[in-house]
């Protein structure tokens, strides 16, 4: 498969639903969150309470309140909202014409006909319109939404392929059911029948990925193969409130034994006297790899702390808010920065199989202008949310704005790891109190953890540059790539040691100024329409 060729767009079509005759509970509830939500704004430091009967919906990467938000601020012409808007309208995943092509099985990775392209394009397609439902209110968007889902719920069956089907049902899983919980109460939904979709297809993979990592050595996989499944299991967990497997997910966070729990994608942590530049961060462990997966790494753990945050269970802060010293690592080396990074070595190989090593002893080099749409939701996270402070994120969000989603960074699919449109979606408001917060027991999870105070993150203020808000990379060069000492056996255990690298591309984001401009344009005149009609 071509995968640099581009994409044939699809025709538009209209499909027939079901009238809706009343508002369900769910509605209701819905309804009721939104308008409590709204007068919450900006005031919240803490994650959201759930409710002792379930979790609360919408509730994973976007609340009620959220959705609100987003659609308040556009309404008002708001900046930075119209420009992470105008992103979205801009882009041709978001139009309400979008026709779905559900496929039985999807194929991911080498020995089988790769069709994976089709699903992550519809889902991203289906996310996108129901975005774009909750900020304009036209229904149209909304309804393309329920058509595209329901038609891959009705079709596909299975999941499959060499290891890279792992990454499929990871992403993808995470991905379809945050777009799902979009439109979980709009007429004509099929929501028993996606969530045993979910269920049957997403979930069965990515626990299994995460008990016995394909029969490999556990430290085979580096951390980004963890989170794609970590995501998939809770975000699956929490739109079908399944407590249990969310709690499995959250448990996996703080111990698991795979290189996607917190502790060991984030190894060491440089606090305290003596550390120089690195006095507040922590290393990234696939910075040893190289950059691009690095990014993935942070986007991923990012997009389940904010799904785990929304049903009031506080992972962003735990350990001390380790997770904001690894992404301020991160964002520091992605800026051009120097970083340290302690050597390590990974076991590889199958279990009673072949086996080998693989040392890191460096940092990648980087591309300053390489980039993911990851930043937006972790700064405002860490920076708005809770007061701390993040001048490695506050800059490189900056940097990135405005964010865009599927479709926006290239057509290979590293480009639709995330859902994206950060800057429309996570842009908040400076929190009018910084105290307090979840310990990390709170929500419907009841795991315990321990959360990052208020000042615990404040210490990377120490290693930041004196402006925060340029956009210009560090003086500092970047680290050298050091290779890898062993590989695998060329030609044999390709199943075991896939990691899909070759369709990783140099995200560079394609902004397109004729396009944003239009979007702008677009909305400036819908205002107009309305403020006439009103």
């Amino acid at each position: 498969m071509d995968l640099t060729a581009p994409l044939t767009p699809s025709r538009p079509r209209s499909l027939p639903r079901p009238l809706q005759t009343g508002l369900s509970r769910r509605s209701m509830l819905k309804a009721a969150g939104v308008a409590a939500g709204a007068t919450a704004i900006g005031v919240a430091a803490a994650p959201p309470a759930t409710a002792a009967a379930g979790y609360a919906h919408p509730g994973l990467l976007h609340t009620g309140a959220d959705l609100a938000r987003m659609a308040a601020k556009v309404k008002a012409g708001a900046a930075p909202y119209t420009a992470g808007y105008a992103k979205l309208t801009a882009n041709r995943h978001a139009q309400s014409g979008w026709i779905a092509n559900p496929q039985a099985i999807v194929y991911r990775g080498s020995g089988a006909p790769q069709n994976y392209r089709t699903l992550y394009n519809d889902i991203h397609a289906a996310y996108q319109n129901g975005l774009r439902f909750h900020v304009s209110g036209e229904s149209a968007y909304a309804d393309t939404a329920v058509a595209i889902l329901n038609a891959w719920s009705a079709t596909l069956t299975s999941v499959q392929g060499s290891a890279d089907r792992f990454l499929a049902a990871g992403l993808y899983g995470y991905q379809f059911a945050n777009a799902a919980e979009l439109v979980r109460d709009h007429a004509g939904f099929e929501l028993e029948r996606f969530q045993k979709m979910l269920t049957t297809v997403f979930t069965p993979i990515s626990e299994s990925f995460l008990t016995n990592h394909n029969n490999a050595v556990v430290t085979n996989y580096w951390p980004n193969w963890d989170l794609t499944a970590m995501a998939c299991v809770l975000a699956i967990g929490i739109f079908c409130d399944d407590r249990a497997q969310v709690e499995r997910a959250v448990e996996y966070f703080k111990n698991g034994a795979g290189l996607g729990a917190i502790k060991n994608a984030i190894p060491v942590v440089h606090d305290g006297e003596g550390n120089g530049n690195d006095n507040g961060l922590a290393e990234w462990l696939e910075a040893g790899r190289d950059q691009g997966h690095a990014l993935l790494g942070v986007g991923l753990m990012g997009t389940f702390c904010e799904m785990a945050w929304n049903q009031g269970i506080d992972l962003y802060g735990y350990d001390d808010n380790r997770f904001l010293k690894g992404a301020q690592y991160v964002a520091k080396w992605s800026l051009g920065g120097d970083v340290t990074y302690t050597a390590n070595t990974r076991r590889k190989g199958a279990i009673g199989g072949w086996s080998g090593k693989e040392t890191a002893v460096a940092a990648a080099g980087v591309d300053p202008t390489m980039t993911r749409p990851i930043w937006a939701m972790i700064a405002n996270h860490y920076t708005k949310r809770r007061g701390l402070s993040a001048p490695y994120l506050t800059r490189i969000a900056a940097k990135a704005a405005p964010e865009g989603g599927g479709g926006d960074y290239g057509p290979n699919s590293g480009g639709f790891d995330q859902l994206g449109f950060g800057t429309l979606a996570f842009t908040r408001d400076a929190a009018k109190t910084t105290s307090g917060g979840s310990n990390g027991s709170s929500g419907s999870s009841g795991s315990s953890g321990s959360s990052g105070s208020t000042n615990s993150g404040g210490s990377a203020a120490s290693a930041a540059p004196s402006d925060p808000s340029s956009s210009t990379a560090s003086s500092a060069s970047p680290s050298p790539t050091t290779p890898a000492n062993a590989a695998s056996p060329a030609g044999k255990h390709g199943d075991l040691a896939s990691t899909g690298s070759t369709d990783l591309v140099a995200w560079t984001a394609t902004t397109g100024l004729t396009a944003l401009a239009g979007g702008l344009l677009l909305l400036r005149r819908r205002g107009r329409t309305r403020a006439a009609a009103e």
